[in-house]
């Protein structure tokens, strides 16, 4: 009985765990994340503090020259800064 228990509630993790991992996943046209950083970096964000696929975009917030938070989103394909807007 211990078995059954520990089987499903490793089943419900796995399900839990896949199915918040393909929510937002990257297209396999869009440049990488790696690229999006320093997209990120080359555009004026000094640090970045997260970073992220989202509706078909990389989507971000970090802290440009002026020292001050900014969102932004970039064209997953190619990196190109589509909206900013501090935070």
């Amino acid at each position: 009985m211990y078995s059954k228990k520990l089987t499903a509630a490793l089943a419900i993790a796995a399900l839990g765990a896949s199915g918040f991992a393909l929510a937002d996943k990257p297209g396999a046209d869009w440049i990488s994340l790696e690229q999006a950083v320093e997209k990120a970096k080359a555009a004026g964000y000094s640090q970045l503090h997260s970073i992220s696929a989202d509706d078909n975009h990389w989507e971000g917030e970090g802290v440009k020259a002026d020292g001050k938070v900014w969102e932004f989103k970039m064209d997953a394909r190619t990196g190109e800064m589509t909206k900013e807007k501090e935070d």
